[in-house]
């Protein structure tokens, strides 16, 4: 009778672990001094646990180089609360995400909100991306 209960608590114990290991801080990925407005075509959404992450392909202004930009948003719990499904944005959908940059230079931002600014979703709707910047929530 020992065994299954060590085994489930070794079980338990290696399953916490990953997690933890598998999710992040705000701050230790992304600077809240470095607020960034992206606009492009989503390309890809990652429906998925710690953190839902949207693709989108932004062109840039000034070179016209497009580039995939990967956003963070919050757990996918914490977006059905705020009003998201996982239909909410499809591929080819023009968006904008209001965030913040990554602090190793990459193309990736945590999110804090998202508007729809074509067809495929609501156009003009933007929605909570529930950032795990507590910083910017407390601004609101």
């Amino acid at each position: 009778m020992k065994f299954p209960l060590l085994s489930g608590l070794a079980l338990s114990s290696a399953l916490l672990a990953g997690g933890a290991v598998a999710h992040h801080s705000f701050t230790a990925e992304f600077d809240g001094d470095k607020p960034q407005q992206l606009t492009g075509i989503v390309t890809k959404v990652e429906w998925t646990n710690p953190h839902v992450w949207i693709y989108l392909n932004v062109k840039d202004e000034a070179t016209g180089e497009v580039r995939n930009w990967g956003a963070e948003l919050g757990p996918p719990h914490g977006l059905q609360r705020a009003g998201w499904r996982r239909d909410t944005l499809e591929i080819g959908t023009q968006i904008s995400v209001d965030g913040f940059l990554a602090r190793n230079g990459s193309n990736r931002v945590n999110a804090r909100t998202v508007t729809v600014t074509s067809t495929g979703g609501r156009p003009g709707q933007t929605l909570d991306a529930v950032s795990s910047n507590t910083r910017a929530q407390e601004q609101d």
